[in-house]
Parts: structure tokens; sequence; C-alpha cells
């Protein structure tokens, strides 16, 4: 038996997974985080092999019948999947593997690992989460509806996870994180 474990983070769009995430990575070097593949185009600044391996529809409709993914979904009309040999191994070998992913993968991992820490990131807000969402200057107002709309349902799921952290302060936020994550046992 070894003493690896996996942790699912999970939140809607613009709640601040993706700097929680990194601050989390910075300061423990235990966390190891799982990179998914996804169908959408890069985003300014990231790395293929780094943020997410970015794959065709084509592509990633083989890994799915193949079996490839522990968990995977569409989100926003593209395609993210946590691809199932790397977290294996990673936990295999003792070490702590950190999922960055959305609910419907969420859902699914509680089904394929059920032993996970699940944990839903809000916002502190629903003014907040807006701001932040039109504040990335990344999206349509399309899109931003299409987010917001998805983050209702998602906000509305919350109470399906172990943990609800509400991102309201950074610092605090990552302290409150770190004593779920390195709870003993």
């Amino acid at each position: 038996m070894t003493n690896g474990k996996l942790m699912v983070l999970t939140g809607p769009s613009g709640v601040g997974k993706g700097t929680l995430v990194r601050s989390l990575l910075q300061r423990h070097s235990q966390l190891h985080l799982s990179i998914s593949v996804t169908t959408r185009s890069p985003r300014p600044g990231e790395v293929e092999g780094q943020h997410y391996y970015f794959v065709s529809r084509n592509q990633f409709s083989e890994m799915i019948a193949a079996g490839d993914f522990l968990e995977w979904a569409e989100f926003t009309g593209n395609f993210y999947g946590t691809p199932i040999a790397p977290v294996k191994q990673q936990i295999q070998q003792g070490k702590f593997v950190l999922l960055e992913i959305e609910l419907e993968g969420a859902r699914q991992i509680r089904n394929t690992f059920p032993e996970a820490l699940r944990i839903f990131i809000l916002p502190p807000s629903w003014d907040e989460l807006e701001r932040r969402l039109r504040s990335r200057g990344q999206d349509s107002e399309e899109a931003i509806a299409r987010r917001l709309q998805r983050a209702k349902e998602e906000i509305d799921a919350a109470g399906e996870f172990d943990f609800q952290i509400i991102n309201d302060d950074l610092a605090e936020t990552l302290k409150r994180l770190e004593s779920v994550l390195f709870i003993p046992g």
C-alpha cells in the first residue's frame, strides 16, 4: 500500500482555481499536478505539456475509444480529459496528485476513485465571479454568458464535495486549502 493520494479541485470558471493551484505547487513540492488533455486552443502563455496537452477533436475521440482517460467531459464547446496512466503512476509512487477539473469530471472521479479528496472552490459573491470573468479580457460576451450560466449549475453542486472553500482572500484561502489537503490519513 502506498501513501499516494488523489485530490480533486473543482469550481466555476473565474473562481481562481489556477492561481490557487500555482501557489500550492510553489509551496509544496510533494504535490504533482496532473496535466489535462484538451481540444481548445492554447491561451496566450500556455505551453504544450506544461499547462495542457492540446489535441484535435479526432485525437480526443480516439483516446476516449482507447480508454485513455480517468475522466473526460465537454465544457463550453471543448473537450477536456485526464490521462489515466500518469495519474496512476504518480499515486503508485506515493505522490499527491492534484487534479484541477470541472464538475462533470469530478463526478466521474467520485465513481472511479471514491477515495479521492474532492474540494469545491466557491467565489465570495456572484458579482465578484462575474467581475473576475470579465477582467480576464479573453472571452466574448457570449462566452462569458455561457460561463456564468454554467457557474450557476456548478455552484448548485458544491454540496456533492467533501469540502467547500470560498476564495475570498488568497492567503486565507491557501491556508484553508492546505489544512484540508494535508489532513493525516
